[in-house]
């Protein structure tokens, strides 16, 4: 089982590794494929869904959630929305903390692009995400508890990242790395919170 196990970790790294330089490597590509590609309809409502596709509105989401699911009597439920909270915030602060160490410029900024190291402002706060971060631990956690419903989730943050791509505020490999890092917070809430086995009792989905 421990072989297992490793195996499995071993090829997600790899797979990670090799998505993320496929992100880096085609970021200047994105980045004008898009610029060319612009309208005024797409890009109101893409700011639409980067402004309601915030770690705010998750959250609130969750907490709400989380109030239905204990009045309505489901403890387990109760407990994966707040764990989805939990993983919320841990990417959060971990993304936010990255982005003030490595001080990535974004795309929209006019200046030379480049890392500037430690930055408090937010032009050089591009990688990663934090929209994308948040939303995908939030969204993962809920995949880890019942794929079937984690997977009709999936689309919401996979438009929230091409948001963000499309409104110029960061590279495909912000939005790529930021994902990463969400999955990586949501195993994380689920190896300590449920041991890495989210199974329903009998009469739950």
């Amino acid at each position: 089982m421990k072989r297992r196990s490793i195996f499995y970790w071993l090829t997600g790294i790899l797979i990670a590794a090799v998505v993320i330089w496929i992100a880096f490597y085609f970021d200047d590509a994105v980045r004008d494929f898009v610029s060319q590609h612009q309208n005024r309809t797409t890009r109101d409502f893409m700011r639409n869904v980067s402004r309601f596709g915030d770690w705010p509105e998750h959250f609130a989401l969750g907490l709400i959630l989380a109030g239905v699911a204990w009045w309505r009597g489901s403890k387990r439920w109760a407990r994966i929305f707040l764990s989805m909270l939990a993983a919320l915030a841990i990417a959060g602060l971990i993304g936010h903390g990255i982005k003030i160490s490595t001080g990535r410029t974004r795309p929209s900024v006019k200046l030379e692009q480049g890392w500037n190291g430690l930055r408090f402002s937010s032009k050089f706060q591009a990688f990663p995400s934090g929209h994308v971060a948040a939303s995908t631990a939030f969204f993962a956690v809920l995949f880890l508890a019942n794929w079937r419903i984690g997977l009709a989730c999936v689309p919401i943050p996979m438009l929230i990242g091409i948001s963000r791509i499309y409104v110029a505020a960061h590279y495909l490999s912000d939005v790529v790395c930021a994902a990463v890092l969400g999955i990586l917070c949501a195993i994380l809430v689920d190896r300590l919170l449920f041991g890495g086995k989210q199974k329903p009792p009998r009469g739950e989905t």
